[in-house]
């Protein structure tokens, strides 16, 4: 029987994790505040080092650079990196065993992509080597989630390398665009590690614990590459063509879709096809133009997989209450949380609208989640979303909701995406008579991600009669990061406004909370919680962060769909 203070949700932190996590926050906070006044002087003396090297360079040939140089050089770009001592070993191998000429800032990031993805290429073959038994229905599931995901966090460092090898020879320049997609996708690939792991949580036969052994040098090169570059490329770099903006054809996306659908879904035959898969199947591998689906009122009952194969998909249907695709499955019936989903996508450029994704499990079924996304640059519009526990999960890369609804208990806007929730209902409803609603659990788990929750001019009110407590969200990871901008808050949410993930445990410092310019019942602040990682009224300057164009690029490629949108505050 669990009570108030022992619900918990997917993913839940390991309490010996969580323990020497606080044992090191107050060393770290000092490191960082160190870090922080270093950083300008670290990134110039790369810079410097490399000046130096490549003068070296010029005046004999590149067989003979000095190994001290090559070391310089290494250890200036592993000192950003929360693991120098792996990034120097991987980088210095990597660097004697490859063909590269110099040591510059772009190549030393290549090497590190490269030493990354063959890490988590061991973990594949790791999984394939598991003793599972046959019975075991939850375990085996647990695995082939975990190889989808480390199969998707593979890709996601080959896109990373393709975008430097569209350099020319000498130039190393990037647009800002193309910096935030390296931040995007290397977040991804910490996203994916973490959710195959937490997807263990539960199992028997220490299959986790081996499993986060083997992990741990593919966790450490990935958050290295991120922080090469978030700290390093990003600031050695010169931001160009700030903005793509749309063309007219572009802009008409959605203004067109129901007269120019590729494929009809109807139930009763009157169309192309009469389930949602049957016409997703049909969409082209890596197809680079809208591919529309027309998707006629009804109720679909069955569980939608879009892979990450399946470009530029549209999906359009009635509207949220008449167009409904639902399921029921669940992670108290033997189901990994990842999934659970009625709907769940990961091709690239995602559109919905007029769509209502349901998981009808139920309360008692814990975990059951109505979509999953983890597609970059998608958009939901006017699309609603219904369950209970973990009703929405957000998972990973860059996500746009606009005119929506969210309906839950637990968690039930959760992941470890860049995203943002525009005009959008949310509605904690009613749950077991023992637990307590909470709006968001943000999974960010190093600091260097680029990831975070902000729901901006929302609405925050009652589904039902709710009598339980009801918060605003609870830290999943150390760096969960979530911000509540110009909503409007109802009575419903408790005055204290935010959940510790463990009770009676105060989140470590590190959390990223704020909110700003809420009004409602509920959006007083004088009765919130003390947290030093919570902000009760940050400024315009350090909202604006969060909103559609600094924090998802968003007018890069919003403008696109032809969604309404604000892009600032």
């Amino acid at each position: 029987m669990e009570t108030l203070h022992s619900f918990k949700g997917y993913g839940k932190m390991d309490p010996a994790d969580d323990h020497a996590f606080r044992h090191k926050t107050r060393r770290r906070i000092i490191l960082i505040g160190v870090s922080t006044f270093l950083l300008l002087v670290i990134i110039t003396t790369v810079a410097t080092v490399l000046v130096i090297n490549k003068r070296n360079n010029t005046d004999e040939p590149s067989s003979n650079q000095s190994p001290i140089s090559t070391s310089s050089s290494i250890k200036a770009i592993c000192s950003v990196t929360l693991y120098p001592d792996s990034c120097y070993a991987s980088l210095s191998a990597a660097f004697v065993n490859s063909s590269a000429i110099d040591t510059d800032p772009a190549t030393l990031f290549n090497l590190s992509l490269s030493v990354a993805s063959r890490a988590l290429s061991n973990i594949s073959l790791f999984l394939s080597k598991l003793d599972i038994p046959a019975a075991d229905k939850r375990l085996r599931a647990a695995v082939l989630d975990c190889r989808e995901l480390i199969d998707d966090a593979v890709d996601r460092f080959n896109e990373s390398a393709a975008v430097l090898a569209g350099t020319k020879p000498g130039e190393k320049i990037l647009s800002e665009s193309k910096i935030g997609d390296l931040k995007t996708w290397l977040s991804s690939t910490i996203a994916d590690q973490e959710t195959c792991l937490d997807g263990f949580e539960g199992t028997t036969g220490g299959f986790r614990e081996k499993l986060k052994a083997a992990m741990a040098n593919s966790t450490q090169l990935a958050s290295n590459s991120l922080a090469i570059v978030s700290s390093i490329i990003a600031k050695l770099h010169f931001p160009i063509n700030r903005k793509l903006l749309a063309t007219e054809g572009q802009r008409r996306i959605l203004a067109a879709v129901n007269t120019s659908a590729n494929v009809t879904v109807a139930q009763d035959g009157t169309g192309s096809v009469k389930t949602v898969q049957a016409a997703v199947d049909l969409v082209p591998k890596g197809n680079l133009s809208p591919f529309v689906i027309y998707i006629k009122a009804g109720e679909y009952n069955e569980a939608v997989v879009i892979d990450k194969n399946k470009w530029n998909i549209v999906i359009v249907g009635d509207g949220m209450d008449k167009t409904i695709i639902t399921s029921n499955k669940n992670f108290i019936d033997g189901t990994p949380t990842f999934s659970t989903a009625t709907f769940a996508v990961t091709g690239r450029n995602f559109i919905a609208k007029d769509i209502g994704f349901k998981n009808t499990a139920g309360a008692e079924k814990h975990q059951a989640v109505a979509l999953r996304s983890g597609s970059d640059r998608s958009i939901f519009y006017r699309c609603s979303f219904d369950a209970f526990q973990d009703t929405l999960y957000a998972h990973s890369n860059r996500q746009f909701y606009r005119d929506c609804q969210v309906t839950g208990t637990v968690d039930f806007i959760f992941g470890d995406a860049v995203v943002v929730f525009q005009n959008c209902k949310i509605l904690p409803r009613q749950p077991l008579a023992n637990q307590a609603n909470t709006i968001t659990a943000q999974g960010k788990k190093d600091p260097n991600e680029n990831t975070g929750i902000s729901i901006q001019g929302c609405t925050i009110g009652p589904y039902d009669a709710v009598t339980r407590p009801t918060f605003l969200g609870r830290p999943w990871k150390n760096y969960s990061t979530t911000v509540i901008m110009k909503s409007e808050i109802g009575s419903v949410v408790d005055p204290a406004g935010w959940l510790a993930w463990l009770p009676g445990v105060v989140p470590p410092d590190t959390i990223n909370y704020a909110e700003y310019e809420n009004t409602g019942p509920g959006a007083g602040v004088a009765g919130r919680v003390r947290w030093v990682g919570y902000r009760p009224a940050i400024g315009v300057d350090e909202a604006s962060k969060y909103s559609v164009a600094s924090f998802l690029d968003g007018e890069e490629w919003i403008p696109e769909a032809g969604v309404e949108y604000e892009p600032n505050l």
